[in-house]
């Protein structure tokens, strides 16, 4: 009798699953141990297990996506928005990355998973290595798939960064601290940036 694919199995995965080969098909058909918040992402068919997000960057997400909803459901333009969820896969073309926020626009009913988010937010971590992956690799990933707008807020420099393509061209804008964000895919929508920061300083200062 031949031993079962990975595939065949529906593997199970945890954190200790951490480093080990996958297609991204073994991937997509895999459970995962969700306890303690544990992220899984496949890159460049290797999985990456990462723990859950900081206080400062969950508490911001969990804002964003309140007034997302209100938007949704006060704004006589609102219904534009479909459905917005924070720590989901986004399917890119050779990866599995895990995005703090998406939001789907347009599309007049529930998103399925193969449904390309209009935005994807991302809230940075400290490091380089985490600006390197938030600000080049997931920029070129999420555009690629035709993602219409990539929003990266950070904390540290005091920013929101929107990536967008432009014909072939990848175009950036750099909304400081002390600016509100609009934009045409949400008509109507205020984002003012100050506010978010000021719920990361909050846990910043608490945990030191």
């Amino acid at each position: 009798m031949s031993t079962a694919t990975l595939e065949q199995r529906g593997l199970m995965l945890g954190p200790d699953s951490a480093g080990i080969p996958l297609t991204l098909r073994e991937f997509d058909k895999a459970d995962f141990d969700i306890e303690e918040g544990w992220r899984y992402e496949l890159i460049n068919g290797v999985l990456v297990v990462s723990p859950p997000p900081l206080e400062m960057e969950r508490d911001p997400n969990e804002e964003l996506g309140r007034w997302l909803r209100n938007y949704r459901e006060t704004h006589p333009q609102g219904k534009i928005l479909d459905k917005t969820l924070p720590e989901q896969t986004v399917r890119t073309k050779k990866n599995r990355r895990r995005a703090d926020r998406l939001i789907w626009l347009g599309l007049g009913r529930v998103p399925t998973r193969r449904d390309v988010p209009s935005i994807i937010a991302e809230f940075v971590s400290k490091g380089k290595r985490n600006w390197r992956r938030d600000y080049i690799e997931k920029r070129n990933e999420y555009l690629a798939i035709k993602v219409q707008e990539y929003w990266i807020f950070n904390r540290f420099d005091r920013t929101l960064t929107v990536f967008f393509r432009q014909g072939k061209s990848i175009r950036k804008r750099v909304v400081k601290e002390t600016e509100t964000y609009a934009t045409a895919l949400l008509p109507g929508f205020k984002l003012p940036l100050a506010k978010l920061l000021a719920l990361a300083d909050d846990w910043q200062e608490s945990l030191e």
